[in-house]
């Protein structure tokens, strides 16, 4: 009897679980915005292109097999909308959780980006267009403000979980890009605003093209050909080249592929006037911007302090 009544409690265990692991909208306290999430089953993939595969650049090589466990990721690009929240947003101490929540999630404190010195949009969009021109840092610092404001721990993806949900979705195998991206043959060579393309087969919009997109990793062609199978991370350890991925709307069709790999670049300051130069606007970067994951198993407490500790390794160096 008791071995029965075990099982019947395990089952039903089970089944909450798989029930609470699908898509949500995240509400945000005391904000007028929300984020649409996409529950993705972790699995086993292919991640690369085939050494043989001339058509791909050499540091998207080889294939190897890598396996992510479950998480969501945002279903759009963070908009403007979302975006000029945190930027402008209150950083008084009823906007977040309680000091003992924020402790659970490795936060000792948040703080705001600087406001920009010009409009970091270039007049081509706010609201619903993404949000561009920020630093792989100001991202990571989003993701820490949202996850003071939800008690929830947000960041970016990883270059493999972006990959993963690319070609889980079957994102670049449909037969004409034009469905799916805004690119240099039809972006009228600005962003266009999100989710006005087609999504892939997971309900994930604008992951090739739009604009490119930050994930947590360095960049390295190395780490990507040796990396270990469970969940690979390249763990910053200077601050340039960081990994950008999915092509932007300047961007021709080439670059607008689930493989593609990309470094962030200095020369992306170039016309910031300030000095030391922001670490939280890249002035000449107009074709970046990013999405946020929620890992399904939230990290204990110091793998989140270890998280925000080395994701922005070298910043304040310009």
């Amino acid at each position: 009897m008791k071995i029965i009544l075990f099982a019947i409690i395990t089952a039903s265990c089970n089944f909450l679980s798989a029930q609470q692991f699908k898509n949500y909208n995240q509400a945000i306290k005391l904000e007028k915005i929300s984020i649409d999430m996409v529950a993705m089953e972790g699995g086993t993939f292919e991640m690369g292109v085939e050494a043989s595969d001339n058509s791909r650049n050499s540091n998207e090589k080889p294939k190897h097999s890598v396996s992510v466990d479950d998480f969501w990721i945002g279903r759009y690009e963070i908009t403007w909308e979302q975006y000029d929240a945190f930027v402008y947003g209150k950083f008084d101490e009823p906007q977040f959780e309680s000091p003992s929540k924020l402790k659970e999630m490795g936060i000792d404190g948040v703080s705001g980006a600087t406001s920009p010195y010009v409009d970091m949009s270039f007049g081509m969009g706010k609201a619903s267009y993404p949000a561009v021109n920020m630093t792989q840092y100001a991202a990571i610092m989003y993701c820490k403000w949202l996850t003071s404001k939800t008690g929830v721990f947000y960041r970016l993806p990883t270059e493999a979980e972006w990959e993963y949900t690319c070609k889980k979705g079957k994102t670049d195998q449909v037969k004409d890009l034009k469905n799916i991206s805004w690119y240099e043959d039809n972006s009228e060579e600005k962003y266009q605003k999100t989710g006005t393309k087609g999504p892939n087969q997971n309900e994930v919009y604008d992951l090739l093209g739009n604009v490119s997109e930050w994930v947590m990793d360095q960049y390295s062609t190395s780490f990507y050909a040796n990396s270990p199978k469970n969940n690979p991370w390249n763990v910053p350890s200077k601050l340039y080249p960081r990994v950008i991925r999915g092509g932007s709307w300047k961007d021709t069709a080439n670059k607008l592929c689930c493989t593609s790999r990309q470094g962030s670049k200095s020369k992306w300051k170039r016309r910031d006037p300030q000095i030391p130069k922001s670490d939280w606007w890249h002035t000449d970067a107009p074709f970046i911007g990013f999405r946020i994951v929620r890992p399904k198993i939230q990290p204990a407490q110091k793998e989140i302090e270890k998280y925000w500790l080395d994701a922005i390794v070298d910043y304040g160096m310009n």
